[in-house]
């Protein structure tokens, strides 16, 4: 899952805490004032006019540090004193200059003082609706040093009718001070439209890398940094299988590899430089045959990477747990020119030897995939109709003309919703007329209903799940827990293991309870792959028990597991084999898991890659379901393809039973450039 935590003070976490639904992302460059700047005497050039401390002091400033910390721009700069609380800041009042149902763009220039390392800075609005309900909605974060001003940036969606807006600084821990330069808060410029990526003169299907089977040696291939490379026999002659549908061409390999030796750091290995054969805003598949020499020390992981001007891009990854060929897959796609493109292959420890056998990097056909998957989707979705015409003359209905129409999907698709969400017509619209079910995106997680132990909140979650029974909509409960450390809220991570059991109890009982027959899924324990929270405090079998007396409590819904990144290859932690193992594992305690969640944040999708996890799932017998789809490439008719396969791929497959939507939007969950 992508998400964003926030510690908020103590009364804010019993408040709705948003997440910024439709409503934080990232921009890419500041934003100018102006006229247009609804924040007051934004430069401090009238004093701290206009601007206040939230639960601490502010002082206007020159310098700080014996001079050391200057104003970026301009001549003051306000700092925060006095602090006790993460949520302490400085803020200043917005009712009445910002308006409902606008999109608008935060810039602000900060640091801290007072603290070495880096800490988060987070700028969130404090929302009073004429009910007078109170949220809290964090519309940008950035990691601030002491040592040099950043730039704060944010995009967001303002919904609520509110009797009171106020913009305010928070997060770093007490005895470190805020430090705020400027901030331009203003409408954001829509987006100027995309180009359409250049397709012209791709090779489809076909190997971009240079003698990939060695059939000239090391010819095209170097060591990067001072490993040894030679050239050996034994590989296997076929090709890997979820790069076979991608080729053009199906010739056996010839069992030729390469090998790095002599290898002191991890990321030592043979390499390719690929910089004038990509091209931008294409996806390239990933697929290779690789090994170690040895796994005395540990299963090793194994990544092909891309070195993009310096920057890490990943290729893809597989775990070595014994001494056999693997297969590894992946994908990428670059979206801005680079200077320089290589390829490599890293990741065991030193001194264990890497070899790698006939490393494909193909452009991937998706007009050629979608026609395959037309004809698949065909044959798994659609049935032949026999319509029976009675209580007329056989003569009088020869010749007649049958019009069908379907008026209603009964194949699950659904998307995530936030509380504020509801409050905007046209986003209730837009969700009413083409989804049948629901997640609700923070509402129904622990650290939201019970953000301190024993005050509750279940105020939004009843209110999402009322709009959606009005509505017709068939509801995913996410999720009644966490597994990764950094998701679970800090009174539960202080509990000593007496009291964590207790605390753990107590949640199912009064969810499952409050909620009986309300969900048709519960995602039980999110992200088990990736964290191991709960199991390493309570012991192995706390997970498996999580589901029985989740199934005691409520026997109605199916009861799912959750991760992210089986579908992609992306990441060694949750390979399908490792999902299904862990599975099996749960089962065989006698948890009743009823269906598996395959998240599908997938940034480069490949269909081949896709259908081969939900081949090896599907094995199971369980239903999958895509519970988190989203896609997020800067351009938007590759973000559109991007979809079209996730959503094709999912629904050509049998074991598949429904798919949701992360969101939807323009300015949806953390990003600017997403569907």
């Amino acid at each position: 899952m992508r998400w964003h935590y926030n510690s908020g003070k103590a009364h804010q976490w019993q408040k709705s805490r948003t997440k910024a639904a439709v409503l934080v992302s990232t921009t890419s460059s500041g934003v100018e004032a102006g006229d247009e700047n609804i924040i007051l005497n934004p430069r401090f050039d009238d004093g701290l006019k206009n601007w206040s401390g939230r639960g601490c002091t502010i002082a206007l400033r020159d310098s700080m540090g014996d001079g050391k910390v200057l104003p970026l721009t301009g001549k003051h700069f306000a700092s925060t004193g006095g602090g006790t609380q993460t949520w302490n800041g400085i803020q200043q009042e917005i009712t009445g200059r910002i308006q409902r149902k606008l999109a608008y763009e935060l810039a602000a220039v900060v640091r801290i003082f007072g603290n070495p390392s880096s800490t988060n800075v987070l700028a969130t609005l404090y929302v009073q609706a004429t009910n007078g309900k109170e949220q809290y909605i964090t519309i940008a974060r950035v990691q601030a040093t002491d040592k040099e001003w950043v730039q704060l940036q944010g995009r967001f969606l303002f919904n609520t009718v509110a009797s009171k807006v106020i913009i305010y600084l928070e997060g770093p821990p007490p005895g470190v001070d805020i430090l705020l330069n400027t901030m331009v808060v203003k409408h954001a410029e829509k987006l100027p439209p995309s180009p359409p990526p250049d397709t012209q003169n791709i090779l489809y299907g076909v190997n971009i890398m240079t003698n990939s089977n060695f059939t000239d040696g090391l010819n095209g291939w170097s060591p990067l940094g001072p490993c040894t490379l030679s050239i050996a026999d034994g590989a296997p002659h076929i090709l890997p299988p979820m790069a076979v549908d991608s080729l053009a061409s199906h010739e056996p390999l010839n069992g030729r590899y390469i090998i790095a030796t002599n290898r002191s750091q991890t990321w030592m290995a043979p390499f390719q430089e690929i910089t004038t054969k990509i091209k931008l805003f294409v996806t390239y598949q990933v697929s290779a045959w690789v090994r170690v020499n040895s796994v005395r020390n540990g299963p090793q992981n194994i990544n092909v990477a891309l070195g993009v001007d310096n920057q890490y891009v990943n290729g893809g990854q597989v775990e070595a747990a014994e001494d056999k060929w693997y297969e590894i897959g992946g994908s990428f796609r670059i979206e801005k020119q680079a200077s320089r493109i290589i390829v490599y292959v890293q990741g065991p420890m030193p001194g264990v030897d890497l070899m790698v056998s006939g490393l494909q990097i193909i452009p991937v056909d998706r007009k050629a995939r979608f026609h395959h998957l037309k004809k698949r989707t065909d044959e798994v979705r659609k049935r032949d109709v026999l319509i029976k015409l009675s209580g007329c003359n056989v003569d009088d209905g020869l010749g007649a003309f049958v019009k069908v129409t379907q008026v209603k999907n009964s194949f699950p698709i659904g998307s995530c919703i936030g509380r504020t969400d509801i409050d905007n017509e046209e986003f209730v619209q837009f969700f009413v007329n083409n989804f049948n079910w629901g997640v609700f995106r923070n509402e129904l997680k622990w650290y939201w209903t019970e953000p301190q132990q024993g005050i509750f909140n279940y105020t939004d979650a009843d209110e999402l799940l009322d709009f959606c029974n009005k509505n017709g909509i068939l509801v995913r409960g996410h999720c009644i827990f966490w597994e990764v450390q950094s998701a679970v809220q800090p009174w539960v991570q202080s509990l000593s293991k007496n009291n964590l059991m207790l605390a753990v109890q107590n949640r199912l009982n009064v969810l499952l309870t409050r909620y009986k027959g309300k969900f048709k899924h519960y995602d039980v324990n999110n992200e088990m792959l990736h964290g191991s929270f709960y199991q390493d405090r309570l012991g192995r079998d706390i997970r498996a028990n999580m589901f029985k007396t989740a199934q005691q409590l409520d026997p109605y819904p199916l009861l799912f597991v959750n991760d992210y990144h089986v579908e992609d290859d992306e990441d060694d932690k949750s390979s399908p084999e490792k999902y299904i193992k862990q599975i099996i594992d749960l089962q065989d305690q006698g948890a009743p898991v009823g269906g598996i969640g395959v998240q599908g944040h997938a940034d480069y999708p490949v269909g081949s890659i896709i259908s081969s996890a939900l081949d090896k799932l599907g094995v199971l017998g369980l239903p999958v379901w895509f519970t988190e789809i989203d896609v997020a490439s800067t351009n938007e008719y590759v973000r559109a393809d991007d979809l079209e396969a996730m959503l094709r791929e999912a629904y050509a497959h049998p074991a598949v039973e429904g798919m949701m939507l992360w969101g939807f939007g323009s300015c949806w969950g953390g990003k600017t450039h997403t569907w």
